[in-house]
């Protein structure tokens, strides 16, 4: 079928701010656990923003969607992305940086909400991250707009499991997966995180058994989801979607479709930064999956990805030549 976009995503619209720390003195101060996420209202996120901008930032957008939606717009998918921003510079900053990743975007504005954004400070000892996170405009979109007739137009939908967290976004998300649905076209969900299996694990298997082709997961969300092994989770998973990937970190991943199991392997990297490794690992999956690569290719492009991205600060890798180079390495397979 010929289609427009290769893949369009409805995420959160999270701008991330990345800052490294040379000790954990402001962790302290701000009463800060190192290594989670802290939930926060934007006053009290500008409060430590304040406090850390002169320190060096790297900005971009972000939300685990966005992060894969844009790895595909930098590897030469066509895609678009849906999500909300508010009118402040963080929403600029943001659809600034979808624009030069996809070309284009969906992105919707409102005046009510200040854009989402997440504050991650990273040790530089051992790069663990600690965030506060403001969700802002991203979680109270109120419509998909002419989002509507992209998903049409495209060959994959993608969501994550964070949408199915609270109203209004599981509607969005599911009416979004119905004009899929209708319109034939391929699902992609990605659980996101064991907390949100821990929430609304009920919800979220309705959406992987009777809507989803392709899901993406990982080991501990794999027994949190399923009970079991990742094993398990492929067989219990396959019974009901055409492709179950299962992350697996240093090891690997297990991709599952067509009653085969494919073992792929990594390409080692020093990490810096692990953050967004499985948004990359989606990114390069989708993106060889909308090629009609094998399995095997689509697997490895996704270990690619993931070793570029974890090599550098930041969710998503924005070295187009590196990228370039993966997407080639792999068509020569």
């Amino acid at each position: 079928m010929q289609t427009r976009y290769d893949a369009v995503g409805l995420g959160n619209a999270i701008v991330d701010v990345l800052v490294q720390l040379d000790d954990e003195q402001l962790l302290s101060e701000y009463g800060l656990v190192r290594g989670q996420m802290t939930p926060v209202d934007d006053q009290r996120w500008q409060e430590v923003w304040s406090r850390v901008q002169a320190m060096g930032a790297q900005m971009a957008s972000g939300g685990s969607c966005a992060n894969t939606v844009a790895a595909m717009g930098l590897m030469g998918s066509q895609v678009r992305y849906c999500g909300q921003i508010g009118a402040d510079d963080f929403g600029a900053l943001y659809e600034k940086s979808m624009t030069e990743a996809c070309g284009n975007h969906s992105l919707q504005h409102t005046n009510e909400y200040a854009t989402g954004k997440c504050l991650s400070l990273i040790s530089r000892s051992d790069a663990e991250r600690t965030m506060l996170t403001d969700l802002g405009a991203a979680v109270h979109l109120s419509g998909l707009g002419t989002f509507d007739e992209q998903i049409r137009e495209s060959g994959i939908l993608h969501v994550t499991g964070y949408l199915m967290l609270g109203e209004p976004m599981a509607s969005r998300c599911m009416e979004a997966v119905a004009i899929a649905n209708q319109a034939e076209i391929l699902v992609s969900v990605d659980v996101a995180d064991p907390f949100v299996i821990g929430i609304c694990k009920d919800a979220l298997l309705h959406l992987l058994v009777e809507f989803a082709d392709v899901v993406f997961l990982n080991a501990e969300e794999a027994k949190a989801l399923c009970g079991g092994s990742p094993e398990e989770a492929l067989a219990q998973l396959s019974e009901d979607v055409d492709h179950v990937i299962v992350k697996l970190g240093a090891e690997g991943s297990l991709v599952r479709t067509g009653g085969k199991t494919y073992r792929i392997g990594i390409h080692p990297t020093d990490a810096v930064d692990t953050t967004g490794a499985g948004d990359a690992y989606a990114a390069g999956y989708l993106h060889g999956l909308s090629h009609e690569w094998s399995p095997e290719q689509c697997g490895d492009l996704g270990a690619r990805i993931a070793s570029l991205t974890v090599a550098q600060v930041g969710a998503v890798c924005r070295d187009r030549a590196a990228l370039t180079a993966a997407v080639a390495a792999v068509e020569r397979m």
